[in-house]
C-alpha cells in the first residue's frame, strides 16, 4: 500500500469517529455531576457545627444574668406587732374589753400568773391618769398571754401584753416600734416580753412606759 493510499485510510477512519462519537461529546453534562460532593465536604461541616455548639455553650454562662444576691434576714421581734394587734382588737369594746375586772384583781393576778407560769405583777398607773379596767387572757404563738388594760377619763385606753418570750425574739432593751395607729414601747428580758401599746402621742406612752418599766423591772 502507498503512502497516499494510507493517509485516505487514516481519515476515513477519524471521519467515521468522529460520527460516532462527536453527539456524545455535545451532549450537556448531567446534573448530578455539578451537585456530587467529595465526601471530605460532609465530615468537614459536621465539626463546624460541632465546634460552634461548643462555642456557644461556653458562652452561655458569660451571658447569663448574675442571679439576685439572697435577701439578707434581719432578726426582728414580733412582739410589738402581736400586741398592737391584740390591742386593735380589744381596746374598742365597750360592754367587755376585759375578761376580769380590776374589782377581782387579786383573783385576775392569780389567774393570770398560773396560766403562764410566771409571777405577774400589775403596774399602777394613777399619776399618769390611767386606771385598771382589768384583764384578760389571750392566745399567743408559744402559750397564754397576759393582756392588762387601762383607760383615762376622756376614754383612752393602754394596754400591757405580757408574754413568755417568743422563740424569734431576741433580749432586747427598751424600744419603740409603730404599728399603724397604736405606738408600742416593748422590752424582753429573759423570761418575759412586755409590750405598752396605745393611740396616744410618742412622748406621753413613753413616759408612762417607763414607769411600768420601773415597777415591773425595780
Amino acid at each position: 500500500m502507498t503512502e497516499e493510499e494510507d493517509r485516505m485510510e487514516y481519515a476515513e477512519q477519524n471521519r467515521l469517529l468522529r460520527r460516532q462519537f462527536d453527539t456524545i461529546l455535545t451532549e450537556p453534562i448531567p446534573a448530578r455531576m455539578y451537585l456530587k460532593r467529595p465526601a471530605w465536604l460532609d465530615y468537614a461541616r459536621a465539626a463546624s457545627f460541632i465546634a460552634i455548639g461548643l462555642a456557644i455553650g461556653l458562652a452561655l454562662p458569660m451571658l447569663r444574668p448574675a442571679p439576685a444576691p439572697a435577701p439578707v434576714v434581719v432578726n426582728t421581734t414580733t412582739l410589738p406587732i402581736r400586741a398592737a394587734r391584740a390591742h386593735l382588737v380589744y381596746s374598742p369594746e365597750v360592754r367587755h374589753p376585759v375578761e376580769v375586772e380590776a374589782k377581782d384583781q387579786e383573783h385576775l393576778v392569780k389567774w393570770l400568773s398560773k396560766r403562764l407560769d410566771m409571777q405577774l405583777r400589775i403596774p399602777v398607773l394613777s399619776s399618769e391618769g390611767f386606771e385598771l379596767l382589768g384583764g384578760r387572757l389571750l392566745p399567743g404563738n408559744d402559750g397564754p398571754v397576759a393582756q392588762f388594760m387601762y383607760q383615762e377619763a376622756t376614754g383612752k385606753r393602754l394596754t400591757l401584753y405580757v408574754t413568755r418570750p417568743h422563740k424569734g425574739d431576741t433580749v432586747t432593751a427598751f424600744r419603740f416600734a409603730q404599728e399603724g395607729p397604736v405606738s408600742v414601747f416593748y422590752w424582753i428580758d429573759r423570761d418575759c416580753g412586755y409590750a405598752l401599746s396605745g393611740d396616744i402621742d410618742k412622748p406621753a406612752l413613753a413616759r408612762i412606759a417607763t414607769s411600768v418599766y420601773k415597777q415591773l423591772e425595780p
